[in-house]
């Protein structure tokens, strides 16, 4: 592959110690694996994406706020690579529900999810990536878990829990239900169907009624225990005449708890101290609480044990040679279990790092037989995201050596320390987590800590770099009611927690923020522990070493392009013919070009708004038209596990009832207002009739459904007839049909005097008459006749016998339609364009203070940006409520330091 050569990337390698020129001609380990490092960074630099939302969690009828931060290499500098973002926002049951690009300018972007009154509640994730990391794992997507809850029009609140037995030596679970209205009061003696899926197979179904409490217990078998495994209960209750579907997610189908341990650089070895470092993890992804104790194989105690945090612990340990150890394990329910902890090494390297205030400690250990020979000539690297930050050569003529390195030779985030034999192999690895002061320091402050409702607030925010010099910095603002929508700090997905720890681990992290929220002794003990047992997997040494590296298949999409093939139909290759791209959305717009030796064109640079179709035509160099378009159509990112799996909420609306509560009230009164994008009125909870638009993407220049007659697709549903003209034969008023065209007979406009041939506009585009039979009838949406003067006064003279503008359909994984030799019609994805947040500004007459103000989301800026200064200014009015009001500021400087800043006031 051609190596990228980005100057954004070349400058950040050096913000580790440039090694090459010290390192001496025999150091042959080092030389080579600073240049294999190089050449990885060269081939694979490594993107991250970080969205921050307006909110934790959100409600139906709300909308999703967003900012998008892209950054590349061991600098996170924003990212000139690539120009475009996919952002999924992916619904309970794994299926999109909504699907954007957004254009980077910058590495940043803002966009947004509207999210409809019509959507099941339930625990939704947003993703995001660019083209170029679907080269690489894609668990180093984002992904964020987002709780939708749903207090508009929701009859039914259930609050589910599990209980786990056995049954014929099978896992038994046991699922209580209680469903009652969003007061309490239960649903009682209410049937109720359900279906039982786990690992997206059929576990169990069945039929049941609520007790007296509106409790209803669903018993089922997890046939495959040791499997982890989640799922969903899928329950149909009958209220009044009307069924009411609830989804009901399965995070664990048994109790449990795998114990795992880490000896500190990867093997005990035996006569060496090490730390060893283990997890107690659930059936449901989360650390669980245990006590125990280590023991030889003759019953001796070791050493007691227990966990730390989040089920992480941690204890030393000396291995004799000759000895096995376990650990006797005590879960909170009292059971007990039994594990082997790893064999020891009889020979073998052990690597010790701890870490002080501004020093890093390594002692790198050996067996006897490994110490004053050549064998015991060993080397350490230590690397940040690729880019080489220390090295040093050491001859073991004891067991044990030790040295100091300072802190600020690294950057801040995670250090992977890698130790290689003699041979130059790597046999030890320990991560750690760099704790440097060089964040973007962020401040906000405001003339006064209390604000009435509906004040006029002024924040004036200050970003300095670690130096405490002003920084040019891209921030994000929001502004929440927290006492509207409250959340726990070390829960919370912020830019820090993703750039600099869970886009370079992979599996799942729990509290990520816990590590950034708190700063002492307990938190950097806990996230050291979270290094012994997680661990840095960008890449495995031995692969780099033998330049095995991940094929690349995505490049990077800096713009939106459309291209393809064109060849005969023997599938020759069309040389030098002509390509033309056409369409009238927003005005005619219509570019061409030539293939080249390979039938190959492209329209690269291109800037469209989603859902655009486009006519693409080709033709020989001399004009010929009996060729066929094969686009190049990337296919659409498959779904997988969501990564954040233990994020998932059983009982989303009782999680969040407050808020709903609140948001009920909102939402109310838009609906009395007029204002916001609904479609339920809330009396009875009645649906509002909408007019419905027959010819929906239609480019008719007069405004799609505005026409003298309109066929709709549902037409053609049951037709067998073998072309377009026959099925239309008879079913047009004035409209006769011979040898495939159309003719119109009689027209609302004088000057016509049939039969008059009629013209065809294909999703905008003028075609031949005698194209309508190259139309299969089921891939028309509509068919809008134009022969009145009024409607074919737009279309000039080119409508001299009246039109029929047909629309094909769109959706599905189909995104083009090849409808006659040399002609395809091709919708693409475009850019999503964002919308602008409303904040009411009061001081305007304009404004209807008489409206109640009860917003959540006060305020949201995705487009801050200090001046010379490092100063900012947010200006912007309270809603109608009090509450403790929280202001969230998240960005990047051009040097690619990161912030994040918190700030509260009262309003009364």
């Amino acid at each position: 592959m051609k190596k990228l050569k980005l100057p954004l990337l070349l400058v950040s390698a050096m913000i580790c110690v440039v090694l090459m020129a010290f390192i001496k001609a025999d150091d042959d380990t080092i030389k080579k694996a600073a240049a294999q490092l190089d050449k990885w960074l060269d081939n694979n630099p490594q993107e991250k994406v970080y969205l921050q939302t307006d909110k934790p969690y959100y409600s139906i009828g709300d909308d999703i706020w967003f900012k998008a931060y892209v950054t590349v290499g061991p600098r996170h500098q924003l990212s000139a690579m690539s120009g475009t973002l996919n952002v999924d926002l992916i619904a309970p049951n794994d299926s999109v529900a909504r699907s954007i690009k957004l254009p980077l300018t910058n590495g940043v972007a803002a966009g947004d999810f509207a999210l409809s009154d019509t959507l099941q509640e339930g625990n939704y994730r947003i993703r995001a990536y660019t083209q170029w990391m679907r080269n690489y794992d894609l668990d180093y997507f984002f992904n964020k878990t987002i709780w939708i809850g749903n207090g508009v029009t929701n009859k039914v609140f259930t609050q589910t829990s599990y209980a786990y037995s056995s049954q014929n030596n099978q896992p038994l679970v046991t699922a209580t239900i209680i469903y009652t209205d969003a007061n309490g009061a239960p649903y009682a003696n209410k049937e109720v169907s359900y279906r039982v899926q786990l690992n997206a197979r059929n576990a169990a179904k069945g039929h049941g009624t609520t007790d007296s409490k509106g409790m209803l217990k669903i018993a089922f078998v997890n046939n495959m225990p040791n499997v982890q495994k989640t799922g969903r209960i899928t329950t149909d209750i009958r209220l009044d005449g009307k069924t009411v579907t609830k989804i009901l997610p399965i995070t664990a189908a048994s109790d449990k708890i795998d114990v795992q341990f880490f000896p500190e650089s990867g093997n005990m070895v035996n006569g060496l101290p090490g730390k060893v470092a283990f997890k107690a993890v659930g059936a449901d992804g989360l650390g669980k609480t245990v006590t125990g104790k280590i023991v030889d194989n003759n019953g001796n105690q070791i050493s007691d044990i227990s966990t730390q945090h989040l089920g992480m612990g941690l204890f030393m340990l000396t291995p004799d040679a000759g000895k096995t150890y376990k650990a006797q394990v005590k879960f909170e329910d009292g059971s007990e279990g039994i594990y082997n902890l790893p064999k020891a090494l009889d020979s073998g390297y052990a690597l010790t790092i701890t870490q002080h205030e501004n020093d890093i400690f390594v002692r790198i250990s050996a067996s006897k037989d490994l110490t004053g020979t050549t064998q015991g000539s060993v080397s350490l690297v230590a690397q940040s995201a690729g880019a080489m930050c220390y090295a040093s050569k050491t001859r073991l003529e004891n067991q044990v050596s030790s040295s100091k390195i300072p802190k600020s030779k690294f950057p801040n985030g995670i250090v992977q320390f890698t130790l290689f034999d003699a041979a130059g192999n790597p046999v030890n690895e320990r991560v750690i987590f760099v704790n440097n002061p060089d964040n973007l320091k962020l401040d906000v402050s405001a003339p006064k800590q209390t604000f009435a409702t509906r004040e006029k607030v002024n924040l004036q925010i200050t970003a300095n770099d670690p130096q405490d010099k002003p920084a040019l910095s891209l921030l994000s603002a929001s502004v929440i009611d927290e006492t509207k929508v409250p959340s726990n700090e070390d829960d919370e997905t912020t830019i820090l927690s993703t750039i600099l720890l869970s886009s370079d681990i992979k599996g799942y992290i729990e509290k990520p923020n816990y590590y950034f929220a708190h700063n002492d002794e307990k938190t950097r003990s806990d996230l050291d522990l979270l290094m012994l047992t997680q661990g840095y997997r960008r890449f495995e040494w031995k692969n780099i070493l033998a330049d095995t590296y991940t094929p690349i298949v995505f490049k990077p999409e800096q713009s939106l392009t459309v291209s393809g093939t064109v060849h005969t139909s023997n599938k020759k290759p069309v040389v030098k013919g002509k390509v033309t791209l056409f369409t009238t959305a927003g005005g005619t717009f219509i570019i061409d070009t030539l293939t080249d030796d390979q039938g190959h064109f492209s329209f690269p640079n291109l800037t469209f708004k989603d859902s655009i179709r486009f006519v693409i035509q080709a033709r020989t160099e001399k004009g010929k038209k009996d060729v066929d378009i094969d686009l190049d159509n990337t296919a659409q990112q498959a779904f997988t596990a969501n990564p954040n799996a233990p994020d998932v909420e059983v009982n989303v609306d009782n999680k969040i009832l407050p808020y709903l509560k609140s948001n009920k009230e909102y939402y109310q009164e838009q609906i009395r207002s007029g204002t916001g994008n609904h479609n339920i009125v809330l009396k009875e909870v009645v649906i509002r009739e909408k007019k419905q638009n027959k010819a929906p993407n239609s480019a008719n220049l007069n405004g799609a459904g505005n026409a003298d007659q309109i066929i709709t697709a549902d037409m053609f549903e049951n037709m067998g007839c073998p072309t377009l003209s026959q099925c239309l034969q008879g079913r047009l008023v004035g409209v006769i049909f011979q040898n495939g065209r159309a003719y119109s007979t009689r027209s609302m406009s004088s000057s016509f005097r049939g039969p008059v041939p009629m013209g065809i506009v294909l999703d905008g585009m003028q075609v031949d008459a005698d194209f309508l039979d190259n139309l299969n009838p089921h891939d028309i949406s509509s068919i809008e006749v134009l022969k009145s003067g009024a409607y074919l006064a737009i279309y000039g003279s080119r409508a001299g016998g009246g039109l029929l503008v047909i629309t094909t359909k769109r959706g599905g994984e189909v995104t083009y339609q090849k409808y006659a030799p040399g002609v395809v019609t091709y919708t693409p994805k475009g850019y999503y364009r964002a919308r602008t947040f409303y904040s009411p500004q009061y001081d305007d007459p304009k404004v209807n203070t008489a409206l109640a103000d009860l917003r959540s989301t006060i305020y949201w800026n995705p487009n801050i940006v200090t001046d010379k200064d490092g100063k900012s200014t947010l200006t912007y009015f309270n809603a109608g409520t009090k509450g403790i009001y929280k202001v969230i500021v998240e960005g990047i400087d051009a040097d690619g330091h990161i912030g994040r800043k918190v700030y509260r006031y009262t309003v009364e």
